[in-house]
């Protein structure tokens, strides 16, 4: 992994990420007087995201602007993780043209935002300032999902906190190698990725069934899917958050606002 610090006018700490120079190189420019720190990544490390956290949680930034790219099969699962190592980081993913389904599924995860990998340099500004506030940028059709999901959160709160007093029992470790069995990772690839042994992995496992109560990985990973699922409800806006402010989708994303 290069990484490449580029500190301007303080105006927001970011860290920038994708495997593509080019990409980075725009998105760079387009970002004018903020605080940031490129990060060139391999998209076929199979630690690649293992990298990231740790330059997330070594930096602290403000907004992490990545490539959608980098967030591997299951992108959902990949941006609450990051999530988690630093709530304070503001996520947007900057990819092609996903569906409306994917970015709910990724604001559930707790994404901030979502853009075109070639947003226009000033709508990339405004995006990350508008994140920054505290507002969200993604498609106005999604405003009313969010709407309904929050009418739904009293009762979703008791099973959500079940869920999370549970992960709670895990180490970092323990819940980094529960996530990548919830990713669909074998023993010999979560060794690999931790640097430990096939023998060690499952030493790991047998202490998380334990603690989440679940006999196999199947029901670990429907655990784990469950606190996904209440990644809506730790999102820390409200419906005065300006609903009405986000982008028109993203083959169409421009300066309009309604």
């Amino acid at each position: 992994m290069a990484v490449r610090p580029e500190i301007k006018t303080h105006m927001g700490k970011l860290i920038i990420a994708s495997s593509d120079q080019n990409r980075l190189a725009t998105w760079k420019r387009g970002l004018g007087d903020f605080a940031i720190t490129s990060l060139a990544i391999d998209k076929s490390s199979i630690d690649r995201l293992d990298g990231l956290r740790n330059e997330v949680l070594r930096i602290k930034p403000e907004v992490l602007l990545l490539d959608y790219d980098l967030l591997g099969v299951n992108a959902a699962n990949g941006a609450a993780s990051l999530r988690r190592v630093c709530s304070e980081t503001k996520t947007i993913i900057m990819a092609g043209d996903i569906s409306e389904n994917l970015e709910w599924e990724l604001v559930k995860a707790g994404v901030r935002g979502c853009c075109n990998n070639d947003v226009q340099p000033q709508i990339l500004k405004q995006a990350v300032e508008a994140v920054l506030k505290g507002e969200l940028w993604i498609r106005r059709s999604l405003a009313c999902r969010l709407i309904d999901e929050l009418g739904k959160t009293t009762s979703k709160n008791k099973a959500y906190r079940a869920t999370l007093g549970l992960l709670n029992k895990l180490t970092q470790r323990e819940y980094d190698i529960a996530v990548r069995v919830g990713n669909g990772e074998n023993n010999k690839q979560i060794a690999q990725a931790c640097g430990i042994t096939e023998r060690t992995v499952k030493a790991h496992l047998t202490e998380i069934f334990q603690k989440l109560e679940v006999t196999d990985r199947v029901n670990l990973a429907l655990v784990l899917s469950s606190d996904l699922d209440g990644g809506l409800l730790d999102l820390d806006i409200s419906l005065n958050s300006r609903l009405e402010y986000p982008p028109p989708p993203l083959k169409s994303r421009d300066n309009d606002k309604k």
